[in-house]
């Protein structure tokens, strides 16, 4: 378990552990936790630092991890993050860091995860990065007291890839993506809501023309595999409420991807909210003022704090 203490000294070493570019976003002072205790399930993948472009992207992530970001005053809420880049990269500085101002500015303590990407050479492919977000979310639960969080209001938040990493995760959260390591994973990986921001959701024809699609299930693949691993084939009853947003003019997810999840969801029972955006494109993280996207936000305080409170 973890301490307040043991949290703060990890501060120092999260800063050391990337080859960082200033991040484009102010953000709190935050500890790094890294998800493993030791090398993650299946090991291979990169070695050495994480790299980090202008714009705050990360690459060679050899150690999975989250970083906690507590507001001023804590509400108990907490939500876990995950930034876009088709697998390929993780667009924390553009995606993942705007969102925390935005939640901590809310009282919302918020946790950012830096996953494994499927294409560098894990030996666990597509599942390594579902393993990251099902330990991201029990690792939270277990120390709970420590952040200052109510394990029973955590939910997540992912864009565009991470939010189909996160689609998997709350329609598959009871999958056991990999053997438990300690008394962490006895854990339940069930959020308690997701909200999935233009995010890729089906990997099969006629809309798998994505980065996801390929790093996923390669050029050529079968009818089953591209099934398993699109997120509206596994939404149940017991998935948790749903908050989705994309813009009609998506030129990335095929703005269809939402409209086949909102009608999965309506089939299975499960509480959803679409918001359709006359404009916006692809990216537009918590919004771009003058344009339409700028108005989400606002749609989902609203339906967090229902959500939360009902």
């Amino acid at each position: 378990m973890l301490t307040r203490r043991s949290i703060l000294a990890a501060i120092g070493a999260a800063a050391l552990s990337s080859k960082a570019l200033a991040a484009p976003t102010p953000i709190p002072a935050a500890a790094s936790l890294p998800l493993w205790p030791g090398l993650p399930p299946g090991g291979g993948g990169p070695s050495g630092p994480t790299s980090v472009n202008a714009w705050g992207a990360l690459t060679d992530i050899a150690m999975p991890s989250i970083t906690v970001y507590t507001p001023a005053r804590p509400n108990g809420d907490a939500v876990l993050v995950a930034a876009g880049g088709g697998y390929k990269r993780i667009e924390e500085g553009q995606e993942a860091l705007p969102a925390v101002s935005w939640l901590n500015d809310r009282n919302i303590t918020a946790f950012v995860l830096r996953y494994r990407l499927p294409g560098e050479g894990w030996t666990n492919g597509p599942f390594a990065p579902l393993q990251d977000a099902q330990r991201a979310i029990r690792l939270i639960r277990a120390n709970a007291k420590s952040f200052r969080i109510n394990p029973k209001r955590l939910g997540l938040l992912g864009f565009s890839a991470g939010g189909h990493l996160f689609g998997l995760a709350a329609t598959w959260s009871a999958f056991a993506s990999y053997p438990a390591v300690d008394k962490t994973d006895a854990l339940s990986a069930h959020p308690d809501f997701a909200a999935l921001i233009y995010p890729v959701i089906t990997l099969e024809p006629p809309y798998d023309h994505t980065s996801t699609r390929r790093i996923f299930v390669g050029d050529h693949p079968s009818p089953e595999m591209s099934a398993r691993w699109s997120v509206q084939t596994h939404v149940g009853s017991d998935c948790p409420p749903m908050f989705l947003v994309q813009a009609e003019n998506d030129p990335v997810s095929n703005p269809a991807n939402t409209l086949i999840m909102q009608a999965a969801c309506e089939q299975a029972g499960v509480p959803v909210e679409l918001h359709r955006l006359a404009s916006g494109g692809h990216g537009f993280a918590m919004g771009k003022k003058g344009t339409p996207s700028a108005e989400w936000p606002d749609f989902f305080a609203t339906w967090l704090d229902k959500t939360l409170r009902s």
